[in-house]
């Protein structure tokens, strides 16, 4: 029996309405159709992040697919599910903001609506240069999932990742390859404390980004 083949011209993207899946979201509509996204709802540290997820998805009128993925709170502690727990590096040299299985949960929920939904096309903001060490970041984890989301429904899924190969600084430039540096710039929440826009500038994802804007900004001044 013949299978329908995915449609071509729709994409989801993974999004939790940080810098990076916003970013991906106007690169996907760029590239594609029919956008949608999908918000995982696992227990992170600050409900605003959900909040900010819906309100970009209304604003940018694309349909919006939250998934209830409270079992991960479950399965391990650390410091994006446990709010009384201090940001640090661990024993190992990972981050304990590291979740264990995220980016594969992640993915394999986002293929099985791509999978109901005829949707050729599953975008998601992971990037190897910028990735603190978390493997699920890597570009290989992406190629084998995309085999196995692939081999496992039998459909011929395309895992994008825009953001593999830049550094923050690239990723503002990208932005505003796009049009919407000040967009991602205020409305979006990558603060492990919960501030929208510039955040609390004290957190290591704040700071992050803060350095890479700062270094895209005075390249841009410069020239």
């Amino acid at each position: 029996m013949t299978q329908q083949p995915l449609n071509n011209n729709k994409a989801i993207v993974v999004f939790s309405g940080g810098q990076d899946s916003t970013t991906c979201l106007f690169w996907a509509k760029k590239h594609f159709d029919e956008v949608a996204l999908v918000t995982f709802e696992y227990g992170q540290r600050h409900d605003t992040e959900i909040q900010v997820a819906k309100q970009i998805a209304q604003e940018q009128a694309v349909e919006h697919h939250l998934l209830d993925m409270s079992l991960l709170s479950q399965l391990t502690p650390n410091a994006l599910t446990q709010h009384d727990m201090d940001i640090n590096e661990g024993d190992s040299g990972m981050p304990n903001t590291f979740v264990p299985a995220r980016n594969l949960l992640f993915l394999s929920f986002a293929g099985a609506l791509a999978y109901q939904t005829n949707t050729k096309h599953i975008i998601t903001g992971v990037c190897e240069t910028d990735f603190s060490g978390y493997p699920d970041c890597r570009d290989s984890f992406i190629k084998s999932m995309n085999v196995t989301l692939s081999l496992s429904m039998d459909k011929d899924f395309v895992i994008h990742t825009p953001l593999m190969w830049l550094d923050k600084k690239q990723t503002w430039a990208l932005s505003d390859e796009l049009g919407v540096l000040e967009y991602v710039r205020k409305r979006t929440l990558t603060c492990y404390n919960g501030i929208i826009g510039e955040g609390c500038g004290e957190c290591p994802a704040c700071k992050l980004r803060a350095r890479g804007l700062n270094a895209y900004l005075e390249e841009k001044g410069a020239n």
